[in-house]
C-alpha cells in the first residue's frame, strides 16, 4: 500500500490569535442647509464711531519760488569779500642767502696720497711649477718581467689519469611497464565538453586613415633626415674541416621498445549512449520535494468602505459663505498739493545779522622798515633782529 503524503498546513501565530470582529459603519455628518438671516448687515466699526473728521487745510511749502535769472547786461557789483579783503602794496623781500664765491681750480690736482708715497712697486717673478711633466719617458733598460709567482712556482710532473672503459648497454627483453597509479585508478567516463561562456571578442577598429589636423601634426613638422650610414659587413669565411654535430645525448641515448601512450581525456565528440542517465543521488532520495504553494500576502480588510459616485468637492466654507458687497473706507490723509505764496522770500540768516567785519593786521616783517621797530644787527645766517620802540611818557 502506498502512503499518501499531504502538504503541511502553514498557520501563523497571527492567524491563530486574531479573531475578526464585526465592523460598524460610522455615521456621516450631514451639514445643515444655510439659511440667510433677514435684515441688513451693520457695517459700522469703532473707528467710524469714535473718529470725527476735521477740515484740514493743505500745508504751506516753505521752499521759495524758482526765479529765472535773465541776463540783460554786465553785472558790476563788489562782493563783501573783495570789499573787506583788499590787496596791499607790499614790496618783494630780498633773499638773504650768501653768494657762492667758490670757483673750481683750473689746475690739475697734483698731490700724492699716502698709499702712493708708501707703496714701492716691485717686479713680480712667476713661481716655479713643481708639477711633473706629462711627457712619457721611455727607459732604455730591458723590461724585468719576473714576478713572485714565476720565481716561487715549482712545476711538478702530473700522473697519467686512468680512463674507465665505457660499459656496453644491454637492453632487456621484457616489455616496458608504463602503467601508473593514476591510469590504474582513473576510469575515464564519456561526457560532454564544457561550453565556453565567454562572449566573443569583437574589436572595433577604424581602418580609415585620419586626415584631420592635430596639435602634434602642427607642432612637429617632418624634417629631412640624411640617409643612415650603412656599415660594411665583413664577408663570412666558413671554417675549414667538417663539423662534428654529435652530442652526449646522441651518443648515450638508447631507444626502447615501448607502446604509444593512449590519451585519457574524454573524446571531444559526443558518444551515442542509449542507456538512461542515472541522476539519482543521496540528497534527492533523502530530501524529496514537497508540494507547496506560495503564501499570499495577508491583507487587512478595510473598515471604511470606499465611496462610490462622483466627488462633489463642496466644503463647509463654500456652503456657509455668502459674499457681501464691501464699501471702501474713506481716507483721511491730506492731499499732496503744493501751496504757492506771493510773499517775498525771507533770506535773513544769523550769519548775515551777526557778522562783524574786522580789519586785517599787516605783519611788520613783510615791510623793509617796519614802523615802531629799530634795527639792531644781523646774525651769521642772515636773520635781521629788530627792537620794539616803547613810547616815553613824561611826568608833569
Amino acid at each position: 500500500e502506498e502512503e499518501s503524503v499531504g502538504a503541511p498546513v502553514l498557520r501563523s501565530s497571527n492567524r491563530s490569535d486574531y479573531r475578526p470582529y464585526e465592523i460598524v459603519k460610522q455615521p456621516r455628518h450631514v451639514p445643515e442647509e444655510y439659511k440667510p438671516k433677514q435684515g441688513e448687515i451693520d457695517l459700522g466699526t469703532t473707528y467710524k464711531r469714535d473718529f470725527n473728521s476735521y477740515q484740514v487745510q493743505p500745508v504751506a511749502i516753505v521752499r521759495p519760488l524758482e526765479r529765472k535769472h535773465i541776463k540783460k547786461g554786465k553785472l558790476d557789483t563788489v562782493p563783501t569779500y573783495k570789499d573787506d579783503y583788499r590787496a596791499w602794496d607790499i614790496q618783494k623781500t630780498e633773499l638773504y642767502k650768501r653768494e657762492q664765491t667758490y670757483s673750481p681750480p683750473a689746475v690739475k690736482f697734483g698731490n700724492s696720497t699716502t698709499f702712493q708715497d708708501d707703496y714701492v712697486p716691485q717686479e713680480i717673478k712667476p713661481r716655479q711649477s713643481f708639477r711633473p711633466s706629462s711627457v712619457v719617458k721611455r727607459s732604455t733598460c730591458p723590461f724585468d718581467g719576473d714576478t713572485s709567482h714565476r720565481l716561487d712556482y715549482v712545476p711538478y710532473q702530473l700522473e697519467v689519469k686512468s680512463s674507465r672503459p665505457r660499459e656496453v648497454y644491454k637492453p632487456t627483453s621484457q616489455p616496458f611497464e608504463d602503467l601508473t597509479t593514476h591510469r590504474r585508478d582513473f576510469q575515464g567516463l564519456a561526457g560532454e565538453t564544457a561550453k565556453i561562456c565567454r562572449p566573443a571578442h569583437t574589436r572595433v577598429t577604424q581602418r580609415a586613415h585620419f586626415e584631420g589636423s592635430t596639435e602634434f601634426r602642427e607642432s612637429f613638422q617632418p624634417w629631412e633626415l640624411p640617409p643612415p650610414e650603412v656599415r660594411k659587413v665583413q664577408e663570412y669565411v666558413p671554417p675549414a674541416g667538417a663539423m662534428q654535430s654529435d652530442s652526449t645525448s646522441h651518443l648515450d641515448y638508447v631507444p626502447h621498445q615501448a607502446t604509444r601512450v593512449l590519451p585519457i581525456r574524454p573524446l571531444s565528440h559526443r558518444s551515442r549512449n542509449s542507456d538512461p542517465f542515472q541522476g539519482k543521488s543521496t540528497t534527492k532520495e533523502d530530501f524529496p520535494a514537497w508540494e507547496s504553494r506560495r503564501q499570499g500576502p495577508v491583507k487587512q480588510q478595510p473598515q471604511i468602505p470606499a465611496p462610490s459616485g462622483r466627488f462633489e468637492g463642496l466644503s463647509t466654507f463654500r456652503c456657509h459663505y455668502v459674499p457681501h458687497e464691501l464699501v471702501p473706507t474713506e481716507s483721511c490723509r491730506p492731499l499732496q498739493v503744493p501751496v504757492k505764496s506771493s510773499a517775498p522770500f525771507d533770506d535773513v540768516t544769523m550769519y548775515s545779522t551777526e557778522y562783524v567785519p574786522k580789519r586785517r593786521e599787516i605783519c611788520p616783517a613783510s615791510c623793509p622798515s617796519p614802523p615802531g621797530y629799530v634795527f639792531e644787527h644781523t646774525d651769521s645766517r642772515g636773520h635781521q633782529f629788530f627792537r620794539k620802540v616803547t613810547p616815553v611818557v613824561k611826568a608833569f
